[in-house]
Order: structure tokens, then C-alpha cells, then sequence
């Protein structure tokens, strides 16, 4: 909206030029994003509140018995940021664009869902059958991933690339691509999904990884970055760093409300599409790999629970007091602040590693 309503007026007044530039919309996005939460951020947690009144939206075990009655599905303030956002400073033009906001709102629609079936059905606190939200979640990554392939149009698009290794590219054709890109986006919202159990913890590493993003989309669409440091060009990818920086104030925002106590929680409706739309924009920039360096931590807590899970059923045994991980440092008497703030700061050394990357191939 912003891109088409004043770029235009750059040919009369060359002040306007600023915002043909990808940077100068990516700031403005994030902090569109960021001061609709400040606007709007209490009075959807009051409805949310008043509607979800007698709900379960907490598992009622400690240490999180106190927490019952907190509202939840905070992703529609988190998306309707990101879209707002996003429609006011991204370029309606790039058809990228329109392919991740699809995958964003497909999965929020999925989380919606699960979210109101755990609210509505009161005294069972049961939502959407894990398998059906696992298909639902690959049927949405297929049709995102065959409609980034074709609207990439080339080889590139189904070709993988790896960290620290520049001469290293596999294609895969359009079959293996697309599985691999559904065990990228569904892996990374249901681990993002996984993540989310403590007050703030999920706000600030979604906001670095989709920081670190924006700056990976940003080279990929640049065809001088890419040449020097040997990456693939994503002609159009660019603008994409607008949504990423998007969502990263979307994250901001929401910490404003997520941070201890919380005041409102993620849900299902926030963390699905926000780690479907981290998982998508790496595959979008071939940056699957890395992301698993970058989203680090989203990929240990994952781990942590199928271990636990595989150690249980073969052997009996636990390997950690409780699963995810950040329950296991609950359960060992860490604060949970503590735990939050650690986590941050691991989440930003991966970033770091992550980034690092780029120049050591």
C-alpha cells in the first residue's frame, strides 16, 4: 500500500525514493507491527478473556497450576500484525509475497481451529487430533512449495545448499523437493509449537530467527551479494525481508503482553503459522539448512521430545525429568525467568553461528 501509493511519487520529489528501498519498509513494518500490538493489544486480551472464561488453556501440573485462566490464542493479535503490516509496506506486486502470506494464514487457520476446539470443550481441554493437524499442516506446505516452484521457475528451486560448503548443491526434482520441504515447514511450526511453554519464551528467538531471515532474503534477492559470496539468487526474494521484519515486531509486540506473568499466551493459533513461516521462508532462500543452525533452539527442544518419548517406549525410562527441555530445568528448580533469559541468549549465539555461515564456505 505504502510501496504503491508513494513510490510513485518519486519521479516529482526524489525524497520519496525511500521507500523503494527494502530496508526503509522493513523498518516500517516492524514498527507498524509493534504499535498495533501497543494499540491494540489490551483490548483483544480483554475479549479473549471475557470469551475464554472457564476454558482450560493450561495443563493444570505444576509448575503452571497458577497460570490457569490466562487467555490464549494471542496469534490473532501476532497475525493480523503481520498481515496489517505486511499489505501496508511489502510490495503487493511480488508474488512471494502472497505465497508466504498463504502458508501464514493457512496454518493460523489450522491453529485457529485446534485453539477453539480446546477452549469450547470444556472439562476435556482436547483439540484438533494431532494426525489431522499434521496432514492439514503437509497439505498446506505441498501446495506452498509446488507454487514456489512455480513461480521460481527455474533449477534452483529444487535444489538444496548446504552451510560451509559452497560447492555442494544437490538437486532433487520436484518429488523429493516437496518432501523435503513438508518435513522443513511442518517440523519447524510444530517446534516452535513445542517451544512455547513459558512466559516469553518463544517471542524473542522467533523474533531473531525471523531478524536473521530478513537479512538472508535481503542478500538472496540481491544478485551482487550472492555472486560474491557463492549463494543461489532469488530474484524477488527480497521483499520477503519486509514480512520477516514484520513478524518480528509482531513478536515484540506480543512479548509486551508474553512477558512474566503473561498476560495472554501464544496458542496453537501464533506458533503454527509463525514456525510455518520461518520453515517456508528458508526453503524460499535455501537456507534449510542453516536454519537449523539459526532456529537452534526450536530444533533441541523438538529433540528433547522425541528422545524422551523413544527412551520411554523402548526402555521404560525417562531421559529428562519432563519434556520439552525447558520443563526439565523446571523440574531441576530453575526459575523460569532464568530459563527464559538463557534460552535467549543461546537462540542469539545460533543466530550468530548461523549468519557466520555465509562467509565460511
Amino acid at each position: 500500500m505504502v510501496y504503491l501509493l508513494l513510490y510513485p511519487l518519486a519521479a516529482h520529489l526524489s525524497w520519496f525514493n525511500l521507500f523503494g528501498y527494502i530496508t526503509v519498509r522493513a523498518g516500517g513494518a516492524l514498527l507498524t507491527a509493534f504499535t498495533l500490538w501497543l494499540v491494540f493489544g489490551p483490548g483483544l486480551i480483554a475479549r479473549m478473556r471475557a470469551w475464554q472464561k472457564g476454558g482450560e488453556t493450561v495443563k493444570a501440573i505444576l509448575p503452571h497450576a497458577g497460570k490457569a485462566g490466562t487467555p490464549t490464542m494471542g496469534g490473532v493479535g501476532v497475525v493480523g500484525a503481520l498481515v496489517v503490516s505486511t499489505l501496508m509496506w511489502a510490495n503487493p506486486t511480488n508474488p512471494y509475497v502472497w505465497l508466504v502470506m498463504f502458508l501464514v494464514l493457512a496454518y493460523f487457520t489450522i491453529g485457529l481451529v485446534d485453539d477453539w476446539m480446546t477452549v469450547t470443550r470444556r472439562g476435556r481441554n482436547k483439540g484438533m487430533p494431532g494426525r489431522l493437524r499434521l496432514a492439514l499442516g503437509a497439505l498446506v506446505a505441498t501446495l506452498f512449495l509446488l507454487g514456489y516452484v512455480h513461480i521460481n521457475g527455474t533449477a534452483v528451486a529444487t535444489e538444496i545448499y548446504f552451510p560451509f560448503l559452497k560447492e555442494l548443491v544437490v538437486g532433487l526434482g520436484i518429488s523429493a523437493f516437496v518432501i523435503f520441504g513438508i518435513l522443513v515447514i511442518v517440523g519447524s511450526a510444530n517446534a516452535v509449537n513445542l517451544t512455547d511453554g513459558l512466559d516469553g519464551l518463544v517471542s524473542i528467538p522467533a523474533v531473531i530467527v525471523a531478524t536473521t531471515l530478513a537479512v538472508l532474503t535481503y542478500i538472496m534477492g540481491r544478485a551482487d551479494y550472492t555472486s560474491y559470496l557463492h549463494l543461489p539468487h532469488i530474484a524477488g526474494a527480497g521483499d520477503v525481508a519486509v514480512m520477516c521484519a514484520a513478524l518480528a515486531g509482531a513478536m515484540l509486540g506480543f512479548l509486551w503482553f508474553n512477558a512474566p506473568p503473561a498476560r495472554i499466551f501464544l496458542g496453537d493459533t501464533g506458533s503454527l503459522p509463525v514456525g510455518a513461516m520461518l520453515g517456508g521462508v528458508a526453503v524460499l532462500v535455501k537456507q534449510e539448512f542453516a536454519l537449523v543452525i539459526i532456529g537452534g533452539l526450536f530444533v533441541v527442544e523438538t529433540l528433547s521430545v522425541i528422545l524422551q518419548v523413544a527412551s520411554f517406549r523402548l526402555t521404560g525410562k525417562r531421559i529428562f525429568r519432563m519434556a520439552p527441555l525447558h520443563h526439565h530445568f523446571e523440574q531441576l528448580g530453575w526459575p523460569e525467568s532464568t530459563i527464559v533469559v538463557r534460552f535467549w541468549i543461546i537462540s542469539l549465539v545460533l543466530a550468530l553461528v548461523g549468519l557466520a555461515t555465509l562467509k565460511l564456505r
